[in-house]
This record gives structure tokens, C-alpha cells and sequence, in this order.
């Protein structure tokens, strides 16, 4: 199994991520015209439940299997690597079982006093087989990243995304004629569906990987005899249990946060005057249309996560202080770098934006709104994971705890003012991804004096200022036709032109970052 660089992991798995991200959007975009904002809604809101139950069992589990299979792997110990993998994939599939089992169990209860909608009843049934399949992806997935191969997990969640566009938008088509409530379980079962997809991709990697090794000796798991005493792996089961536990904490609380969201929100909605299907239509409309559009880029923090968190535990595993500066100053850079722009189309084009997606420019609002704290988005993904991997899991917990506090006070307070309505929600979960960016970064400063490197932020503001005029002249004085997504996208290309030329000359990027890419990089190294 071939180790990548942590840049050339990043980037594996950036490329990845934004094929699924710009993919995943053709359900997203294809679903509110097929079953409407409030058929999103339905959709959505059993997500939040669903997040809790994930978290339970996967919080912190893949992050941990990361972490010390790549310590383990360092010095050689295989032998170790298969004890932390057995042990996951025990523990993870194991309390799978359980929550499984209660969820089909209390379903009807569920969904009549805890969620806001007891039409979610359907989608709720049928999103429970999530719970043991992901488990098990997510222990393959931090076995994989641990050994800083991304290639089989960028495999499997762009054949995921591929089956999932079919599934999603088939299931959804196909129940319509039953209602829609059966229209946004069928979209929930293709989503079963292109996860099944994903973990077989990554199993099939297993085995290929497994059939290399003889004897055995760096497959997942190894067949052990039942008699086997289990002492042996306690020392696996400690090591997990005392890195997972603390960032599935910092994780349950971002997922009970988003959860009791969806409930504050809509109960704040309803106070406010505004009945239930259209606190629905509401709610569906900021998570499945408005947040999707933000978190786009996300796939590079999402990259950038991975991949530090092997690069940084060996790093910190040598007391290297001086590759872990060097590692959060590239991803800081990379993050603020490539999230910028899309943080100024978000702004200047909302309208053409949600016209061109989603056909529907009454979103258009709420983008505004949450387009200027996209870039604490994208700087939150990597200072968390640098807090997890730098054993600060406790750190994190706390400033997301904190941020969830804040964010839950203002959605009961300015949510239920009639004349803020969901806006009001939509600037409680700006100052929540504000405050927790925020409290991150100074944790990082304060605990391992990580430089943030504020030239580049300044430079980047300043771009961001230059390409924001010019994409809105753009747009609005394009010549020779009328076309929305035409003018959107000239105003999208020239936008990015201008803002490399800028990076080039304020010296953000350089010929060194280039060559990093692929296929421009060895084109460019082979000119050299």
C-alpha cells in the first residue's frame, strides 16, 4: 500500500470531494423540483436524529484509528494495527446493533414527540440501516487514512455520490404518486443505497490489499482462533476508548446542538406565528438547498482534515514542532485560499444562484445572510482536527460546547420574533460558527504558539474586495444576451482568472504549490 504526502493526500481527497459536492448537487438541485421545499424538509429532518445516533458510534472512532494506526505503522508495529482495527470494528459494530434496533423499535415515538413532523415517520424507517453501515465504513476509512493511502476512500464516496444521484432522485420519482411524505422516504432510500455502495468499494480495497500481503501481515483483520485469550487487545481498546471518547463528545455536542436546531427552530417558527408545513418548507429550504451551496468547498477542509490528522500525530509523536507549524500553515493557507472566492460568489450572485439551482430566488436571501462567515466554515474543519490530533480533543469539546450554548439561546430568541422568522435562526448559526472558529484558532495559539499567518489574510481580503467588484460588473453589464446562467457563469470565470492573477501577485500561491497539482505538476516538472 503506497503512502501519500500529506499535500498529495489533501489533494486526493479535494479532488474527491469536489466531484461528490458538484454530483451531489444534482439530487439536491433535481429533489426541491420533484417533491418541493417542503418534500426537503421531510427529507432533512430526520438527519439531525440520525447525526446523534452516527456520532454515538462513529464520533471519534475513525479519527482514532487514524491516529494510532499511523503511530503504530511509523515504528513498524503491524501486529498493532490489526489489534486497533479488530477492536473498532468490534466496538463500533456492536453498539451498531443496539441503536439500530431501538430506532426501529421507538420509531413511532420518535417521530411524534421528538421530531417536529410525524410525517418524517417513513424516511425515518427507512434511514436506520445507515447506522451499522457507515459504522463499519468508518472504521475501514480511518484504517485506510492511517496508513495515509486516501485513494480508497476518495474511491468510495465518488461511487457513493454516482449511486446515490440515481437512487435519490429514482426513489423520490417513483413513491410521488403515494405523497409526499413517501416521496422523501424513497429519497432517503437511495441514500441507504449509495452508502451500501460506498462500504462495498472500501471492502473490495480490503481485499485487494489483503490478497498482496503473504501471511497476512498487514491485513485488517486476521483470522484469530476463539480460544485466543482477550488480554491481548486491551491495550488497543484503551488506547481507542481514550481518544475516541473525547472527540465523540466535542462531536455529540455539534450533533445534539444540530438536532435540538431543527426542534428550536422549528417550535421557535410556530411562536412565531408561522404554521408547520410551512416551518417545514422553512427549514428544508436553509438545510437542503441554502447549506449545501456553503459547504461546497468544504471538500478541500474536508481534505485538509484527513490529512492532518496522520501527518500531525507523527509529527507530534516526535515532538517535530516544527512540521506541525509548517502542516497548520499550509492548511490554513489552502483553506482561506480556496474558500475565499466562493464566499464572494455567494454574496454577489445569490439571486442568479438559487435561480440557476434551484428555480426558486425566495432562498436567496438566507445565502446572503451566511455567505460572509463562509470562510469560518472552511478555517474550522482543520483547526478542529489539528486540536484532535495534537491529543486537544477536550479543547475542542468545550469550544463546541460553548458555541452550541450560544447558538440555541439566540435561535429561541430571535427565531421566534415574527419579523425576523428563520432569518433569525440563520444569524444564531452564523455567530455559532464565528465563536467556535474563533475559540479553535486561539486554543492553537495559546497551547502550541501556532503563527496564524495574517499577511495572507490580509492579502486574501483584499482580493475578495477586487474580484467582488468585478464579478457584480460582470454579471450585470454582460453583453450580447440575457441569460442568467450564461452572465453567472462569465461573472463565475472571470472572477476566478482575476483572482489567480492575484494570488500570483501577492505571492499566495507559487510555482512550488503548482507543481503540487496533478497532471499540471508533472507537466510543469517535466519543462523544468
Amino acid at each position: 500500500m503506497k503512502k501519500q504526502t500529506f499535500i498529495q493526500g489533501t489533494l486526493i481527497l479535494f479532488a474527491a470531494g469536489l466531484l461528490n459536492r458538484i454530483l451531489g448537487f444534482i439530487p439536491r438541485i433535481t429533489l426541491p423540483r420533484i417533491i418541493g421545499a417542503e418534500g426537503v424538509g421531510l427529507y432533512q429532518l430526520g438527519y439531525p436524529f440520525l447525526l446523534v445516533m452516527l456520532t454515538i458510534i462513529t464520533g471519534g472512532v475513525p479519527l482514532a484509528v487514524a491516529k494510532l494506526v499511523a503511530e503504530a505503522d511509523s515504528v513498524g508495529n503491524q501486529q498493532r494495527v490489526r489489534n486497533i482495527v479488530r477492536a473498532a470494528l468490534w466496538m463500533t459494530s456492536s453498539v451498531a446493533v443496539v441503536l439500530t434496533v431501538t430506532c426501529l423499535l421507538l420509531s413511532s415515538w420518535i417521530t411524534t414527540h421528538v421530531l417536529t413532523d410525524s410525517r418524517v415517520y417513513y424516511t425515518f424507517l427507512f434511514m436506520t440501516p445507515n447506522i451499522m453501515i457507515i459504522a463499519v465504513a468508518s472504521v475501514l476509512r480511518g484504517y485506510f487514512q492511517g496508513k495515509q493511502n486516501m485513494i480508497p476512500t476518495a474511491a468510495s464516496q465518488v461511487t457513493e455520490t454516482i449511486v446515490r444521484i440515481v437512487t435519490v432522485i429514482g426513489g423520490a420519482y417513483l413513491l410521488l404518486p403515494y405523497g409526499l411524505e413517501w416521496a422523501a422516504a424513497g429519497a432517503m432510500l437511495g441514500v441507504v443505497v449509495g452508502e451500501l455502495s460506498g462500504l462495498l468499494v472500501l471492502v473490495l480495497q480490503w481485499r485487494r490489499h489483503h490478497k498482496k500481503k503473504d501471511n497476512n501481515t498487514d491485513s485488517i483483520v486476521k483470522d484469530i482462533p476463539y480460544t485466543q485469550p482477550m488480554e491481548p487487545e486491551r491495550p488497543a481498546w484503551r488506547s481507542l476508548v481514550r481518544i475516541a471518547i473525547p472527540v465523540t463528545g466535542g462531536k455529540l455536542i455539534g450533533s445534539l446542538s444540530y438536532l435540538l436546531e431543527s426542534i428550536t427552530i422549528a417550535r421557535s417558527l410556530a411562536a412565531a406565528g408561522i404554521v408547520t408545513a410551512v416551518a417545514t418548507a422553512q427549514y428544508g429550504a436553509l438545510q437542503g438547498m441554502i447549506i449545501p451551496i456553503l459547504l461546497l468547498p468544504g471538500a478541500l477542509t474536508y481534505s485538509l482534515s484527513v490529512s492532518l490528522v496522520p501527518s500531525l500525530s507523527e509529527a507530534y509523536g516526535r515532538k517535530d514542532m516544527v512540521t506541525i507549524h509548517i502542516r497548520m500553515h499550509q492548511a490554513i493557507r489552502l483553506a482561506l485560499v480556496s474558500g475565499a472566492p466562493f464566499a464572494v460568489v455567494m454574496y454577489i450572485l445569490a439571486l442568479p444562484l438559487c435561480s440557476v439551482l434551484y428555480d426558486d430566488i425566495s432562498v436567496a436571501p438566507m445565502l446572503q445572510w451566511m455567505a460572509p462567515v463562509a470562510i469560518f466554515i472552511y478555517l474550522q474543519a482543520p483547526l478542529q482536527a489539528a486540536l484532535q490530533a495534537l491529543d486537544r480533543p477536550g479543547t475542542a469539546l468545550m469550544n463546541t460546547f460553548v458555541g452550541a450554548i450560544v447558538k440555541l439561546g439566540l435561535i429561541i430568541q430571535l427565531a421566534s420574533m415574527p419579523h425576523l422568522g428563520i432569518q433569525g435562526a440563520v444569524i444564531a448559526i452564523n455567530v455559532n460558527i464565528m465563536i467556535v472558529t474563533l475559540l479553535h484558532g486561539w486554543s492553537l495559539i495559546r497551547t502550541f504558539k501556532i503563527k496564524i499567518p495574517w499577511i495572507d489574510f490580509a492579502k486574501v481580503g483584499v482580493a475578495m474586495i477586487i474580484i467582488a467588484g468585478a464579478i457584480q460588473a460582470t454579471y450585470q453589464h454582460f453583453p450580447l444576451t440575457n441569460s442568467v446562467f450564461i452572465r453567472l457563469s462569465a461573472a463565475c470565470l472571470v472572477g476566478l482568472c482575476l483572482y489567480v492573477a492575484l494570488l500570483i501577485m501577492m505571492k499566495l500561491i507559487d510555482r512550488n504549490d503548482i507543481t503540487r497539482l496533478p497532471l499540471i505538476g508533472r507537466f510543469l516538472s517535466s519543462r523544468t
